[in-house]
């Protein structure tokens, strides 16, 4: 059998679940030509989320729920790219199971979701994102040995919690908070890019001379959030962005339709829409923090945090130069 966390594989997976509260749970899609589209619910069963959870290298298929349960939805511009999706359950990626590439009578309302369970947490510290580090193996949560972890490992366990970027790791713990029983992995070596720690590779789970006074501690920042303030709707207003605790506003320069599309999907709203710059003057300026300048989007990111941008707090503006975003608003649920 397989031993999980220790595969090497050679191309990243054609699969990815969005929206959800971590990256092994929420809505489904497919990747076709360098382009991202949802899977239609036909005949979508726990034989199918069997294999989209091994793809991803998550822990085991728990649920087929609708993808609409994940906000923001899918853009009405979105393509579905297959339905009737039939799996024996065996297959490493979805791509290996029988399927339809003609999608002739889905809409978004169909894209299909899944739920996988989580192989990766942080325990014993103020949050999800801050903590001992452990890992599921066997159905058995073990902790991993500080020996060979270094930033770029933790990287990957931030990423894949879905929490902020890695701001600490140091060897864990006093005898309140460290680990008990197994000790799963160590010298775990991450490029940082991985997706998973299932694509790190490190020594065989449980062959290891740790202790754990040499229990991972990681702290990530915590998930990324933004707002639109002082507007008649959650989807328009001054654009503010949550870090560290404090909420600060943008500076607009080299703002434009792309950032504001990640912006409004981000926030669950529908398109940008267009306003004048007069009207755009009548929001009252932002105090306090500028955390961002020189946002630089590509228009599909998940997330403002995904695009390119100065360091958090570095800008050369002033808040007269605060990002406004109108959205149009989304269509309530049927």
């Amino acid at each position: 059998m397989a031993l999980f966390f220790f595969l090497i594989f050679e191309s990243s997976p054609k699969v990815r679940l969005v929206s959800g509260p971590h990256r092994c749970e929420g809505r489904v899609e497919v990747e076709r030509n360098g382009e991202w589209g949802t899977v239609c619910d036909d005949g979508w069963n726990m034989k199918d989320v069997e294999v989209v959870c091994r793809e991803l290298g998550c822990g085991a298929a728990k649920g087929t729920p609708t993808g609409n349960l994940y906000k923001p939805l899918a853009d009405e511009k979105q393509k579905i790219f297959i339905q009737e999706v039939n799996c024996s359950g065996t297959e490493d990626q979805l791509i290996n199971c029988d399927q339809l590439e003609d999608v002739y009578d889905c809409s978004h309302s169909e894209d299909a979701g899944a739920i996988c369970e989580k192989t990766v947490r942080l325990v014993g510290g103020p949050g999800r994102c801050k903590g001992r580090l452990e890992v599921k193996h066997q159905e058995q949560w073990g902790t991993v040995c500080k020996a060979g972890w270094n930033l770029s490992a933790a990287k990957v366990v931030c990423r894949q919690l879905g929490c902020g970027k890695a701001t600490l790791i140091k060897r864990c713990c006093n005898k309140d908070t460290q680990g008990q029983g197994l000790i799963w992995l160590s010298n775990v070596s991450c490029s940082g890019q991985e997706e998973n720690l299932h694509y790190c590779l490190s020594g065989l789970e449980g062959n290891n001379n740790c202790t754990h006074d040499e229990d991972t501690w990681v702290e990530c920042e915590d998930p990324f959030e933004l707002r639109l303030v002082n507007g008649d709707t959650n989807c328009s207003g001054r654009l503010e962005v949550l870090h560290k605790g404090i909420w600060g506003s943008v500076c607009d320069d080299g703002w434009g339709t792309k950032e504001e599309q990640v912006v409004c999907r981000q926030l669950g709203c529908r398109r940008p829409i267009f306003v004048p710059a007069k009207l755009r003057r009548k929001f009252a300026p932002g105090d306090g923090r500028i955390w961002l300048d020189d946002v630089h989007c590509k228009g599909h990111e998940q997330s403002l945090e995904q695009c390119q941008h100065r360091s958090w707090g570095y800008h050369d503006c002033n808040h007269k130069e605060d990002v406004v975003v109108f959205c149009s608003e989304a269509q309530p649920d049927i």
